[in-house]
């Protein structure tokens, strides 16, 4: 399999992935609504030997969003690229930065208890209030 090219939207921080780890998922708490000025989030576990910066890395800023939660993002434009929580093998993909199409669609809804009442949702996903059952 090619790998998976994604990037910020400035364009100086670029990276690739080996493939998705994970199932996509919409993710609708309040920090990542914050963090990406969207109604959700959408994200994928890729791990970490998976995933390489290609552009940019020396350009990469973090914030820590929430206790050992850093969000990386590029400092001229602003996007936010992955996320991660130290000793986690996974890293957490923002899917929407990918230029590539990752040939898969979203799982499922999570965090929905966060929503905002302005929302309004049409796909057939299942939704959870918090994490889906098994996590």
């Amino acid at each position: 399999m090619m790998a998976l090219k994604g990037s910020c939207l400035c364009g100086g921080i670029r990276y690739e992935v080996d493939g998705l780890d994970g199932p996509i998922s919409h993710c609708h708490c309040h920090t990542c609504r914050k963090a990406h000025a969207s109604a959700f989030a959408t994200t994928a576990g890729v791990e970490r030997h998976h995933f390489r910066w290609t552009a940019g890395e020396d350009r990469v800023r973090s914030y820590e969003s929430s206790p050992g939660k850093q969000r990386h993002f590029c400092p001229a434009c602003g996007t936010h690229l992955v996320a991660e929580r130290a000793g986690q093998s996974r890293l957490i993909l923002r899917v929407a930065t990918l230029d590539d199409d990752p040939a898969a669609r979203p799982s499922f809804h999570i965090w929905t208890s966060h929503d905002v009442p302005w929302l309004a949702r049409e796909d057939e996903a299942p939704h959870y209030e918090e994490w889906q059952p098994g996590r």
